[in-house]
């Protein structure tokens, strides 16, 4: 199957089964109000200990937010250490609710995916999406079940190396800028922002990893390791179509925060105007709904492509295993010499 047929088969069953993208959407917004709840309860803490201004501390995003608390609460060791407890309680239950929720999305997109047919070089009619709509609450929790253990030892794998790629930056950074006060020398932006690129470089490709790797473990019905092993072999043998992939949903994705960004920005200046501003609000709940859904859509259609190459790929892999097994072992040559 070529690109072009892969990515319109992704995006039709991602499509045919839209109760997943919404719950996926619900799972993410309710982790981010998760995440929220120590921010602003730290916040407010700042804003009576410290005699901070409250709405200056809740300015920006959830990054932003945990910044600006973190830096005003260094005097305060106690406070500080309780704050970061908090936050991590919260962003690991949030993580793990986000690792269930996958579960069950990967299995419906499995049975959608085998029960489609050949949906991508047929006419785009109602009739078609049905046939690749396989969404039920009870296949849904079915999935959710049946994946939640591999996924979450996946998860904490993914979250520890989280970790541990933000704690080496920081060091490096911490001992690059300990080495230039004692040389009396200026850090150099390229010094920060070089590192910076490749934090993010290397944070892509675990996720990109990570995704496939919760593919192997739906679809064979394997652990972790073997996971990760069928996904290096499933990389070397599909790179560039799996490549390509990645490069396009990518671009849709970049392409689609500019889009949002330029949107917000112009419903935002209409906020400042007194009463007009008012009535702005649920443009921007609005907008912030369908951007999410729109994001979650890009995400699973991606998904849907991966996993019908993936699906190929074992399937060509599986018959290739049974071939050989009929051939059985060759005879061996005979080594008799003439008389």
């Amino acid at each position: 199957m070529d690109l072009k047929h892969l990515l319109k088969r992704g995006a039709l069953v991602a499509a045919a089964n839209w109760p997943v993208i919404a719950i996926q959407f619900v799972a993410e917004t309710t982790f981010q109000v998760l995440l929220a709840v120590p921010l602003v309860g730290a916040a407010i803490l700042v804003a009576i200990l410290l005699g901070a201004d409250l709405a200056d501390v809740l300015q920006g995003g959830l990054r932003g937010m945990f910044r600006t608390i973190a830096s005003a609460l260094m005097s305060e060791p106690v406070a500080l250490v309780s704050f970061i407890t908090a936050f991590c309680l919260v962003l690991f239950g949030g993580s793990c609710l986000m690792f269930v929720v996958k579960g069950g999305t990967v299995d419906v997109l499995q049975a959608a995916d085998a029960d489609a047919g050949p949906i991508e070089r047929e006419p785009l009619t109602l009739e078609t999406l049905r046939s690749a709509s396989t969404f039920s609450l009870q296949r849904f929790t079915a999935g959710c079940a049946r994946l939640y253990r591999p996924y979450l030892r996946l998860g904490i794998g993914l979250m520890t190396i989280y970790g541990l790629s933000l704690a080496a930056y920081v060091a490096f950074l911490v001992f690059g800028y300990r080495s230039a006060d004692e040389r009396g020398r200026l850090v150099d932006w390229a010094f920060i922002a070089g590192p910076a690129i490749l934090l993010v470089a290397w944070i892509t490709v675990v996720n990109f990893l990570y995704l496939l790797t919760q593919l192997a473990v739906a679809v064979d019905r394997v652990g972790v390791a073997e996971g990760l092993r069928r996904v290096a072999e499933f990389i070397r043998a599909q790179f560039r179509t799996v490549a390509s992939i990645f490069l396009i949903v990518a671009g849709l994705v970049l392409a689609a925060t500019l889009v949002s960004a330029l949107a917000w920005s112009g419903v935002g200046l209409i906020a400042f105007v007194p009463l007009v501003g008012l009535a702005v609000f649920p443009l921007q709940v609005l907008a912030l709904v369908v951007r999410g859904l729109v994001f979650q859509y890009l995400g699973l259609t991606a998904l849907g492509a991966y996993l019908t190459l993936y699906s190929a790929h074992r399937s060509k892999r599986d018959a290739i295993i049974a071939l050989s097994s009929e051939m059985g072992p060759r005879p061996a040559a005979s080594r008799a010499l003439p008389s």
